[in-house]
């Protein structure tokens, strides 16, 4: 029988394969990466397709009496699993064109920890419990870890050290204090429909949620977001990882799914100055905004932009609305298809021009405009326009905002947008309509490459078609 522990397990098969071919049989550990990636999303559909019988804990194992390793399915995780179980079969043909281009030697190493890295996502998508959720959130810090230190330069060992000190920092002293406080003050330790917080006064409810916001560092609210723009020393699939598929959305979806099955909206509601901890995401969404607009490297612009986008999820969360659950949920989906065309364009450009600067680009447009048209489609969404899925998810985040009776919550989104459009336009802009060195011939030589940008590309237009779908799969969860 197909089971949520089904997804999480293949993934972690798949490593096991691609160690097993190596280097040696390059070709079938290519077919292995791809095919467990085809494989996983067909689980996926099945499960999506049954989910009602799924609804009960799935228990794998107890460990102490109250902590267990436990899956269950639920709309919130079903969509953010969807999500990366989507990706990452485009993602692992990116992947294999970067690195044969590239001719990096550690292609088995860094293949099988992609795996791995999914599977911990999978993982904190089928959570039960709080438990479960920490222990697969740390096995996706520790498994991304090599591939952030990858090329082994000191810049990216530096790089290491920050992720990791960063990450653990926060999530030992205070997402882990929150989990505890949660076991010995909540009613369980279990994800429930309304909150498990029982009668916790509003001034600890407060503390515990500050814990949360901030332990989960992968969610990169300021001032915990360091770790993310170092890490753009990796090459540009483990970029795309942590940005899209993975890392980030795992944290502002641990963070979304704990605001509305551990706290509930009304114990939200309790939160003492709530108004002003919801300003907390709003001031990391213009300030990194504004950070991202002076980047001229590309991957460091696109890492600032990430900060930010991020934050419209944590926002959401905390405006304890269904409309702002909506919009937080499907922002999961279509800035995870938006962005890692973006990085996927970036290694492109990359690799296929040598050029990393912005200031770099004029005129390169007609030598790879696959590339950049794919850019300025995912541009598009990540600024919220028409005929991209982003324009939804930032339509239901100000309607939450207008619910809540926050003109200032919506002025920032609105601010935000705007800055995204100048600093994310501006480079397809400078490479199609700016004089440059235009006898270039043509550069798109990696065919795996440029067919994984243009299809998540296109699948940023096909969601602006489907997002009522997830949007009424969301509405499902009782708050």
């Amino acid at each position: 029988m197909i089971t949520p522990a089904t997804a999480v397990f293949i993934p972690f098969l798949g490593a096991i394969l691609v160690v097993a071919a190596g280097n040696r049989a390059s070709r079938l550990r290519n077919h292995s990466l791809v095919a467990t990636g085809c494989v996983n999303l067909a689980v996926l559909i099945v499960i999506a397709l049954d989910r009602g019988s799924h609804a009960e804990a799935q228990v794998l194992l107890e460990t102490l009496p109250g902590l267990r390793i436990a899956f269950h399915v639920e709309p919130l995780g079903l969509i953010f699993a969807l999500t990366a179980g989507l990706l990452w079969p485009v993602t692992s043909m990116y992947a294999i064109g970067y690195m044969e281009a590239c001719r990096d030697e550690h292609r088995t190493r860094f293949h099988a920890l992609f795996c791995v890295a999914v599977g911990s996502a999978m993982g904190v998508a089928f959570a039960e419990n709080l438990f479960t959720l920490f222990l697969f959130y740390e096995i996706l810090t520790f498994s991304t870890w090599p591939l952030v230190t990858h090329n082994r330069t000191p810049e990216a060992v530096s790089a290491g050290r920050v992720y990791l000190g960063v990450l653990l920092t926060t999530s030992v002293l205070m997402f882990l204090l929150a989990v505890v406080v949660v076991g010995n003050f909540g009613d369980t330790l279990s994800f429930r429909p309304g909150g498990v917080l029982g009668s916790l006064g509003p001034s600890a409810t407060t503390v515990l949620l500050l814990l949360f916001v901030f332990g989960i560092g992968k969610a990169a609210v300021m001032p915990f977001h360091r770790w993310l723009p170092n890490a753009m020393v990796a090459p540009a699939p483990v970029s795309a990882l942590l940005h899209a598929v993975a890392v980030v959305k795992a944290g502002v979806f641990s963070i979304l799914k704990i605001s509305v099955y551990t706290f509930g909206f009304d114990s939200l509601e309790s939160v003492l100055r709530h108004e002003l901890i919801m300003w907390i995401p709003a001031v990391t969404i213009l300030l990194a905004s504004t950070i991202a607009m002076k980047q001229d490297d590309i991957k460091a612009r696109l890492a600032y932009s990430t900060v930010s986008q991020l934050s419209y999820i944590v926002l959401g969360a905390l405006l304890a609305n269904q409309l702002a659950m909506v919009g937080s949920t499907l922002h999961i989906t279509m800035h995870a298809f938006g962005k890692i065309t973006l990085f996927f364009c970036a290694g492109a450009i990359m690799v296929f021009a040598n050029k990393k600067y912005v200031s770099e680009m004029n005129g390169l447009g007609r030598a790879m405009p696959w590339t950049f048209g794919a850019f300025l489609v995912a541009s598009l969404s990540i600024c919220g326009l028409p005929p991209t899925g982003g324009l939804w998810s930032k339509w239901y985040l100000a309607m939450g905002t207008l619910e809540r009776g926050q003109m200032g919550l919506l002025a920032v989104l609105m601010v935000s947008s705007l800055l995204n459009l100048y600093y994310l336009t501006a480079i397809p802009f400078r490479a199609f309509f700016l004089g440059g060195d235009v006898d270039r011939g043509f550069l798109e030589n990696r065919a795996s490459m440029v067919a994984a940008l243009v299809t998540t590309a296109a699948i940023s237009v096909l969601l602006f078609f489907f997002a009522s779908d997830l949007a009424g799969l969301v509405t499902e969860i009782k708050t």
